[in-house]
């Protein structure tokens, strides 16, 4: 097995999160999604990123920090019931960080930890009204999968995340 690779990104410091990010990481939150969906995207949003991802899927996901602050973080696991595949759970990038290249990077290095244990798969989620996740996925090289329905002429998965809470679901091959 290898390890993550945790170089520094940009000049910042790279680890993965533990415990104790995990307030701090729900602190920004609600700033850097410019307050999307009010307080029930807020809520949401909250609801995606439990403690348990901060117990459980460490060793897989990175979080960001300069200058103390946290500047990026993307949470991921591979999945043990998909033994092929790796999901990217939450990411997020502070928006005076964006157009840098670090959330691209992020995502390169989980796709390298996916290939290195043998994942030949990464999915993610979102929502269909985040339309920046939707053009950054697609510049990733993910494709949007085919979905019953469509919002805004894209395939969503209704009810993906429970009554009303339709999603995009993409897939990268590696």
């Amino acid at each position: 097995m290898t390890t993550p690779d945790l170089t520094p990104l940009f000049g910042h410091a790279v680890r993965h999160p533990g415990p104790d990010d995990h307030l701090p990481v729900l602190a920004v939150l609600d700033s850097w999604w410019g307050g999307l969906g009010g307080d029930e995207g807020s809520r949401q949003r909250a609801l995606l990123l439990p403690k348990l991802m901060f117990q459980h899927f460490t060793g897989s996901s990175f979080l960001v920090t300069g200058d103390d602050r946290i500047v990026a973080f993307l949470i991921g696991f591979l999945s043990p019931s998909r033994p092929a595949e790796s999901y990217v759970h939450f990411v997020g990038v502070d928006p005076a960080e964006r157009g840098k290249g670090l959330g691209a990077a992020l995502y390169e290095r989980f796709f390298a930890h996916s290939r290195a244990h043998g994942r030949t798969t990464v999915r993610a989620i979102t929502s269909p009204v985040n339309k920046g996740s939707h053009a950054f996925h697609t510049r990733m090289g993910f494709v949007t999968e085919p979905g019953p329905k469509e919002v805004d002429g894209l395939p969503v998965q209704p009810d993906y995340d429970g009554p009303g809470l339709d999603r995009l679901s993409f897939r990268k091959d590696l």
